[in-house]
């Protein structure tokens, strides 16, 4: 009998020992112990692109590290992931890790209750934290004293890259002004060249690319802020569809190659780095893109600047459309283990070494690192040089609302099937005026 109770004594004790461990997931500081766990990841870098490799590359270390945590990792093309992340969310079913874009997309999905802050990271690793630059956390701090993301990139989105070969041998000027643009569009049209590669597949290229600085150098930052704000300005003002129409004016004047619209951004990029386009205008991430997927006698005669300015506008020339880019976000409802196991993951892509390796995929991060110059390409050491040295305007939906943002994204697409100027600014409009109201 007395044996009985000693295996009883055992056994109860194996089960307390047991119910511990499973209980003890996170030590003093926060990280995930020896429990099992199980974590889900969605992102967006599923290209063979130097960041998306290097991102994924550092899901992978995170796994190896951590064999007592499953990774369920999606990686998602980027056409179709804002669609399936609103679905996600619509149907309360986010991934407990995502990646989100810096603007509107992150506000509604924490207008919505879906996200909750990464604080205790940044209180845990003040050093990271401090080793952003200016404004790094500004568009991913939706209250006082929390951040909700932190961003690995920089989102540089209105770069202006041409082939400087196509541009001697055919005698055109490298615009500085909307008038030598169009100059350089007539010469590249009259020898079967298209002027400017566009993917606008997904309508936000022409939006985030083109719009935001072609639109602020004619009207000016201010101006948008108080439009974005309702407050003495409206999407209306004749200022507003002078930007508008001078988008038309480039659809209309054959800037883009036809079906423009039906063709996705990377294959955009590859266009233009066959040479079959002059010009293209897109922002940081075609730096990593072009260092993969370009020979080095392609990427000889690429060369990067900024859109031209507008006379007469009242924005400045030289300036850059761009801001803090996404980040991963977690989601409120994960909890206890699988929630430090995902802020872990979210140290491993977003913290110093990650940072560092981002840098070096060619891709802008808002981190202050000591990047090796041979470990990039020329294009991105010119391009960073850029960035650093131009001022930075809003990109549209990192401000409009999310309606608001849909509806400017299919408008321009709208402009260049033929529409009217007048009529996307009325939608804009009361897209921006109904989500104030809400």
């Amino acid at each position: 009998m007395k044996s009985i109770y000693i295996v009883m004594i055992v056994v109860l004790v194996a089960m307390l020992a047991t119910a511990c461990d499973r209980n003890a997931a996170v030590d003093k500081n926060g990280a995930v112990t020896n429990a099992k766990v199980k974590i889900t990841v969605w992102h967006n870098f599923e290209g063979d692109d130097l960041r998306a490799i290097t991102v994924r590359r550092l899901i992978n270390q995170y796994i190896a590290e951590h064999p007592n945590v499953e990774v369920d990792a999606h990686a998602i093309p980027v056409d179709e992931y804002r669609l399936r992340l609103k679905e996600a969310a619509a149907a309360n079913a986010l991934p407990d890790l995502f990646f989100v874009y810096a603007g509107s997309q992150s506000q509604q999905l924490y207008d919505d209750g879906m996200l909750q802050p990464i604080t205790e990271l940044a209180d845990r690793y003040p050093e990271w934290k401090n080793n952003f630059i200016e404004d790094a956390f500004s568009r991913f701090e939706f209250e006082e004293g929390q951040i909700y993301s932190a961003p690995i990139g920089m989102s540089a989105t209105s770069f202006l890259y041409y082939n400087q070969e196509l541009f001697e041998r055919y005698g055109a000027k490298v615009p500085a002004t909307w008038t030598e643009l169009l100059s350089a569009i007539h010469v590249f049209n009259d020898n079967g060249i298209t002027p400017i590669a566009l993917g606008n597949k997904a309508a936000w290229v022409a939006q985030s690319t083109i719009l935001g600085s072609l639109a602020d150098r004619v009207t000016g930052t201010e101006w948008f802020m108080r439009a974005v704000a309702q407050d003495g300005a409206s999407f209306t003002d004749p200022v507003f569809i002078d930007a508008l129409y001078k988008f038309k004016q480039l659809a209309d004047n054959k800037a883009f190659q036809d079906g423009a619209n039906s063709m996705d951004n990377t294959q955009a990029e590859q266009y233009f780095i066959q040479g079959k386009a002059a010009m293209m205008i897109s922002g940081a991430w075609s730096l990593t893109n072009l260092a993969a997927s370009a020979t080095p006698e392609m990427l000889t005669s690429i060369d990067v600047t900024t859109m031209p300015g507008i006379e007469g506008g009242e924005g400045g020339a030289n300036t850059l459309s761009g801001g803090a880019g996404g980040g991963f976000a977690l989601n409120k409802a994960t909890a206890g283990a699988a929630k430090q196991a995902a802020l872990d993951l979210f140290y491993t892509v977003s913290g110093p070494e990650g940072q560092t390796a981002i840098a070096e995929s060619n891709s802008m991060v808002m981190y202050k690192v000591d990047l090796e110059e041979y470990k990039v390409s020329p294009l991105y050491f010119r391009a960073f040089a850029l960035a650093i040295g131009s001022e930075i305007t809003p990109v549209y939906d990192a401000y409009l609302s999310a309606e608001a943002s849909e509806s400017i994204n299919s408008g321009l697409q709208e402009l260049m099937r033929g529409g009217k100027p007048e009529d996307v600014a009325k939608k804009l409009q009361d897209a921006q005026a109904r989500s104030l109201q809400k």
